[in-house]
């Protein structure tokens, strides 16, 4: 139990003081700036792609990041708005949670989003 509680005491005391890792500031419990796409939170969101197929019920053409937030909890919420090749009244918004260690898992999505749709904190 010392073990853990060590972890997520210097997880948290790293966060503070060099913020999320993947662009923005990373203040625990707030999100971050609305940021541009970047390999590496496209790599995590990629993680989801058939579960956000099986929530909206069809395969997609496309699943490219468009921008993205995230939320410093245990881990990192992601809130992305991702194109799914339907044009630009059919983005999703998808909240993906990657936990302190790296396993990552679809938390929510929201359907419709047009391309003028900010991406925001959701549950």
């Amino acid at each position: 139990m010392g073990g853990l509680l060590q972890l997520v005491l210097v997880t948290f005391l790293f966060y503070c003081s060099v913020g999320s890792g993947v662009g923005g500031v990373g203040v625990p419990g707030g999100a971050s700036p609305e940021q541009p796409p970047n390999d590496q939170v496209q790599q995590i969101i990629n993680n989801v792609r058939e579960e956000v197929e099986k929530e909206l019920g069809h395969s997609v053409t496309e699943f490219s990041l468009i921008s993205y937030k995230t939320q410093v909890v245990a881990g990192t919420n992601y809130f992305a708005k991702v194109d799914i090749g339907e044009g630009e009244d059919s983005m999703v918004h998808i909240r993906v949670y990657k936990n302190l260690g790296g396993n990552v898992s679809l938390h929510s999505i929201q359907y419709p989003k047009s391309r003028n749709h900010s991406v925001e904190y959701f549950q």
